[in-house]
Order: structure tokens, then sequence, then C-alpha cells
């Protein structure tokens, strides 16, 4: 679908109705175009390569479609909680469903996930405890107390869309004295393997990159940022953010 299609709305003058694109696709006026911010944290990285999200280490991709059980560490006392799974399913279909903790504080997804990369408190009240949403032993995502949210700097594009890589910031904090960080980006396109995209050093500082000619990546990719620091014992904090346009094809 050709964004010429919508010469309306794609103005930077003030005008009443007159608004920028970006603007218009934030509130989807534009049809079959979504736009996606993600962001992520780690708060240690040392000097082992790690994906920048909440729970450490590097993210596992289910191989296959599967259900996902939504797990509060606070058991009962989350009950009625509400939480929201967010992925693509077998067929890289963009997929949302809201669980309701049971009496013990679990729910399992109707639906499988072949991918997530989003999970939130979705009801009134906040969870008590933080909430693991796994599938067997290994965890796909992590909402914890203080955030309601999870922190993961990866994204699938979903079937029938094109993404354009539009912005990236990233920062590096550490207390300790002359420590650097090496932040990737990777992608992976279907059947493919992780490829670096880009590749930037920290210094106790922050990055960012505004993409003036958006990167195009393919439906069904993996997009994925990384963090390793020089040393055993750096105790960097990092985060990643990335905002991208999606079209569909």
């Amino acid at each position: 679908m050709s964004i010429t299609s919508y010469p309306q709305l794609m103005g930077i003058g003030g005008g009443v109705g007159y608004y920028p694109y970006f603007l218009q696709v934030s509130r989807g006026l534009v049809d079959g175009h979504k736009r996606v911010f993600k962001f992520g944290y780690n708060g240690v990285i040392q000097n082992v390569e790690e994906t920048i999200w909440d729970v450490g280490g590097l993210y596992a991709y289910p191989s296959s479609a599967v259900t996902m059980t939504a797990t509060s560490s606070a058991g009962a006392s989350d009950e009625n909680v509400e939480v929201t799974i967010q992925g693509v399913d077998t067929n890289y279909n963009e997929l949302s469903e809201t669980v309701t903790l049971n009496a013990s504080g679990t729910a399992t997804t109707t639906g499988s996930f072949l991918r997530v990369y989003r999970a939130f408190v979705s009801s009134s009240s906040a969870s008590s405890g933080n909430i693991s949403i796994t599938n067997s032993s290994t965890t796909y995502a992590y909402i914890s107390i203080a955030d309601q949210q999870t922190l993961m700097a990866l994204w699938t594009v979903p079937a029938g869309y094109t993404a354009y890589l539009f912005q990236i910031d990233t920062t590096a904090f550490t207390i300790q004295n002359n420590k650097v960080a090496t932040i990737r980006m990777l992608t992976r396109e279907v059947n493919g393997v992780l490829r670096t995209q880009n590749k930037f050093d920290l210094f106790a500082g922050s990055y960012h990159q505004d993409i003036t000619c958006p990167q195009p990546i393919p439906e069904k990719t993996d997009i994925e940022f990384r963090a390793i620091a020089d040393s055993s014992n750096a105790d960097l904090r990092v985060s990643s953010a990335f905002d991208i346009i999606y079209i569909e094809n």
C-alpha cells in the first residue's frame, strides 16, 4: 500500500485537519499503517552478552507456537488480575490475548504464540507479585511489580507488513569507572540467522539515531537488541528503545 495514497494526512502545516503523517498513524487514521514503540531494560550487564530485557541472559524464542501461562509470585493475592499478552501466532499474524489470574494466581492462554514481545497488567488493580509468562520451564516475558509491564527490546514484524525503523535510543550507566558497553541491533528473517545490523559503543552515556531514510525490515523478521560490557565487574545498566512504522504490503 503506497503512502502517497494519503497526501492529505502527510502535511506539516498547522491548519485544522492538516497534521503530520506520524501523528495520523499514531491516531489510527491511516489505513494499513501502524506504529510500534518498543523499549527494554537490563539492570546488570557484565562481560557476557545479554538481551536488553528485564529477565537477563539471552532471550529464547519458541521453536513452534505454544500457549503461555501467566503466574504471579503473589499467588492467590493476585486472583482476578488481568494480564494482556501480545505477540504473533504460528502464521506470524498479530495476536493479543487477555487472561484473568485464578485463585492460584495463574492463567493459561487459549491462543498459541510463536513470539511474545509484550505483556502488561490490564486490569483496574495492579498485581502485588511479579508475573512470569512461561511455557514449560522457559520464560518468554516478565512483568515486575514496579513496572506492571514488560521491558523487552525485541519485536517481530507481523505477516503481511514491512517495518520501517526510524529511531533508536540507548543508554548505559554504571557507578564503576571506565566501563564500556557494546550494543548490537540484530535481525533474523525466516529460516535465517541473527545478523548484526547496527553496532556501537557507549561510555556512560547515551546514543540517539534518527534514520532519515528509514531502514526497511521484511515481514516475519525478529528484531533484538543486545549488550555486553568490557569487564566482569562493569555492573552496567542498559536501556534501549526503537520506533517503527509498519505498513501493509
